[in-house]
């Protein structure tokens, strides 16, 4: 591959980051995601106490310069919960958005691709799963499975498979009637070779813009299914878990609730933001 060519590949890719760079709404949206992404990572160094450490004596403390979001109903520091609950809630979107994307591609790929009674099989379990409310059938998952963070995963996943699989099946099934896969159709080139180095990677861009709001989508599950119990179990602290464990105490302390309602909003907000950001720099429809 000579240097034309390989300007000719990357080219689209640094258009599409100057685009995503003049907007304002989208570098807000990656500066939020980039604050809690290094919360994460750094939260051993960064939070003041163990999100483990009571002091019964200290409960439902107001924030305080001792404490900056107050104490909870066991005397835990709020801060230190919601820092560490950072690494919990990212963990879960993008767990769970990767092995959605994962099996749904594959799945939309294959049913794009070949048509026929393949896309017949495929897109009736789509249409099965999108059939029923995301959080009710993320619920019966989870009741099947049993309550804990790694089954919500697995149920946040699993609701979010059809979404990945239907975008790639339309995009699939617009990108092999282009001639380039005609022509390697007939030099003779397989059907796993034309798939993943050619119709894949001329499909990422829809997948990139879907899979930055379905993490914002996924984070909201999570919370959700802490809330009812059926994910995070204590002392974990995840913000849904921590909202459900505060909500008795919403009148007598209300900074239990607000910091992780605060921390589910502002993450939420920051992968939206980033999310249009990226629809409207890879999508050429959308530029000017």
């Amino acid at each position: 591959m000579n240097v034309n060519e390989e300007e000719q590949i990357i080219s689209p890719w640094k258009e599409a980051w100057r685009s995503f760079r003049k907007n304002k709404a989208a570098l807000l949206g990656l500066g939020i995601v980039m604050f809690f992404i290094l919360l994460a990572i750094f939260a051993d160094l960064i939070a003041p106490y163990g999100f483990r450490e009571t002091e019964l004596a200290n409960k439902h403390l107001p924030p305080s310069s001792k404490h900056w979001f107050g104490t909870d109903e066991f005397g835990r520091d709020i801060l230190s919960r919601v820092i560490y609950g950072a690494r919990i809630s990212l963990r879960v979107g993008f767990l769970a958005v990767s092995g959605s994307v994962i099996v749904g591609s594959l799945l939309g790929i294959i049913a794009g691709y070949y048509g026929r009674w393949v896309d017949g099989i495929i897109s009736r379990i789509f249409d099965i799963l999108l059939a029923f409310p995301s959080i009710l059938l993320a619920i019966a998952i989870v009741a099947i499975l049993g309550p804990s963070l790694q089954n919500a995963m697995i149920a946040i996943a699993v609701i979010n498979v059809p979404t990945f699989g239907r975008l790639l099946r339309s995009r699939v099934l617009s990108v092999k009637e282009e001639e380039y896969i005609t022509a390697a159709k007939a030099i003779g080139m397989t059907d796993g070779r034309i798939l993943f180095h050619h119709v894949l990677p001329n499909s990422l861009a829809p997948i990139i813009v879907q899979g930055s709001l379905s993490i914002a989508t996924a984070i909201i599950e999570a919370a959700a299914l802490g809330f009812l119990g059926l994910g995070a179990q204590p002392p974990t602290p995840e913000w849904g878990k921590m909202l459900a464990d505060s909500k008795d105490f919403i009148i007598q302390a209300p900074w239990t609730v607000f910091f992780p309602g605060i921390a589910i909003m502002l993450t939420v907000l920051g992968f939206n933001l980033m999310g249009d950001g990226l629809r409207d720099a890879l999508d050429p429809r959308m530029k000017r």
